[in-house]
């Protein structure tokens, strides 16, 4: 759901761990780098994101155990490239850089960077170059030949008599280099993808082996911590959340509501724009299962009149945005004059949604779309911003969820975007068309779960396409809707790949939406990936 001013103050509640085992993920503008202090996480070790300027007295206060720099989009020797502090090099921690974050380390400590001979992007072959020191720990259990995922331009070129060379690729003499002196660690490829198989064995390794860590961190601990904080915060003021009905704002609104209880009043906006017995869900689940102070505005009408002849979906998402704060911002006022003043704005932005609108904490990652959880609320209200899951991924958010004891059937439900059916309805938006999706998206999702396929597929949902095909209905011709199904699967959905549906599964759905769905005669089936293609297709 739309929210939040880019210009009002956010609170991001970032929780400490019981131990206090914090690593370091300097973003140099990666598009991956959240990924990276996923997978350490995953390993039970605390992991914040800081940009290339954080002041080094800054990074000495939070006593990290180690620090890892992050790939990114630039070249070392672009103007106004980030550079990493040569002070944070003489720290003594361990430190791992990758990629882009590699080479600006390497150039700092008087090596040199230049073009690669050749561009490597995707798969490549990793040889280890046997050493006789503790230097091979990062590559402690790695098989002498692996695959590695490599997207660089530039890399490595020399490197003076304190460095060792761990491991090389045909066309990366340097993929893997350990400093002699210091604990600083480098590879040119990007161990946090899954595309590198061995990837979280380094990680590992580095946190466990280098940095001594104990990977005692877990979700109940962010929990606790968060409430923790969230109380502090907040202490007895009011907090209004705008729910969407979506794992995010569910979780937040339970994970703030366990903080500070009756001091929590949530809106639900009805756009117009939700799937079959959205609302009813929404209004039994959080009035019954939370007894949560829910409020619902129905503005269908004002949004699809907004919509009308829109059929640029940038344009759909800021009318969107525009006409939900219109609303949300009349439903605070009524609010504020029958429960008082609320002081913070809460909202269930996740780290995908941020990074996706080029927001990431280094602010150097290329915006791919207008996202709809960032940015947008007006900074008169006067609200600061509560975003208690801005650090976490979607499978985060689940396992939090779970924790707080919510339902299965809202910690395990599929994303549903914040413009609801008007990003799936490309082209222009009309009540007729919305009501084809909706009948459509119904008998997919009943299909796919009576298959047993929702909890092994990310997301599952269907597009109305702008165009029409020809097709033969009984004796006669038609001339009607074509409707493409989207099924992928994914573990953060930072990348994504289409789901392999059984083929009698897709003619089941196939066949019931051509047969019971007027106005459509033709179903097919999206196979791309993510990247180059986006989950959702605007």
């Amino acid at each position: 759901m739309p929210t939040p001013a880019a210009h009002a103050e956010t609170r991001q509640v970032p929780p400490r761990a019981a131990s206090d085992e914090v690593v370091l993920v300097m973003d140099f503008g990666s598009q991956t780098a959240q990924l990276i202090a996923r997978r350490i996480r995953d390993a039970g070790v605390l992991a914040y994101l800081i940009s290339p300027d954080e002041p080094i007295d800054a990074i000495q206060a939070r006593k990290p155990r180690a620090i890892v720099l992050s790939g990114g989009p630039a070249s070392v020797y672009d103007k106004g490239a980030p550079e990493c502090n040569p002070e944070v090099l003489k720290l003594g921690i361990p430190i791992l850089g990758i990629c882009y974050g590699m080479q600006a380390a390497c150039v700092a400590l008087g090596g040199s960077v230049e073009r690669a001979g050749r561009r490597e992007y995707g798969a490549a072959p990793l040889h280890r170059v046997p050493v006789m020191s503790d230097a091979g720990l990062l590559l402690d259990g790695i098989p002498e030949h692996a695959t590695v995922w490599m997207s660089h331009g530039d890399q490595v070129a020399n490197l003076d008599a304190h460095f060792d060379t761990l491991a090389s690729t045909p066309t990366c003499p340097h993929a893997v280099v350990k400093h002699k002196k210091l604990p600083f660690y480098a590879v040119q490829f990007h161990p946090e993808v899954t595309h590198t198989p061995h990837g979280i064995d380094i990680f590992r390794n580095f946190l466990f082996s280098i940095a001594n860590c104990r990977g005692s961190w877990s979700m109940a601990d962010f929990l606790d911590r968060s409430i923790e904080r969230i109380r502090k915060l907040v202490g007895n003021k009011r907090v209004l959340c705008g729910l969407s009905g979506g794992v995010d704002s569910s979780v937040a609104a339970a994970l703030i509501h366990r903080a500070v209880g009756d001091q929590l009043t949530c809106v639900f906006v009805d756009n117009g724009l939700l799937r079959k017995s959205e609302r009813r869900l929404v209004e039994n689940t959080f009035r019954d299962h939370f007894d949560i102070d829910l409020r619902v505005a129905d503005a269908s009408e004002h949004f699809l009149e907004d919509l009308a002849g829109i059929t640029d979906p940038q344009e759909k998402r800021r009318r969107i945005g525009h006409r939900f704060i219109e609303v949300f911002k009349r439903e605070a006022q009524a609010l504020e004059q029958s429960h008082g003043k609320f002081d913070f704005l809460a909202q269930g932005t996740l780290y995908p949604d941020v990074i996706e609108s080029g927001h990431g904490h280094a602010g150097l990652s290329a915006g791919i779309k207008l996202h709809h959880n960032v940015g947008g609320l007006p900074e008169e209200l006067g609200f600061e911003l509560l975003e208690p899951l801005r650090d976490l991924f979607k499978d985060e958010a689940r396992k939090l969820g779970e924790v707080l004891g919510l339902p299965e059937q809202i910690v395990w439900r599929h994303p549903f975007p914040g413009p609801g059916l008007a990003v799936r309805v490309l082209g222009e938006v009309t009540s007729e068309a919305l009501d084809i999706l909706r009948d459509c998206d119904e008998i997919l999702l009943e299909e796919i779960t009576a298959a047993g396929q929702y909890r092994t597929t990310a997301q599952v949902f269907a597009v109305l396409l702008p165009i029409r095909s020809v097709g033969v209905m009984g004796d006669g011709r038609s001339y009607d809707r074509v409707v493409a199904i989207r099924a992928v699967t994914s573990e953060d959905f930072m990348t994504a790949d289409w789901a392999r549906l059984p083929h009698d599964l897709l003619a089941r759905i196939s066949s019931r939406i051509i047969n019971d769905v007027e106005g459509v005669n033709r179903v097919v089936y999206d196979i791309s990936t993510k990247p180059p293609s986006t989950i959702e297709w605007e």
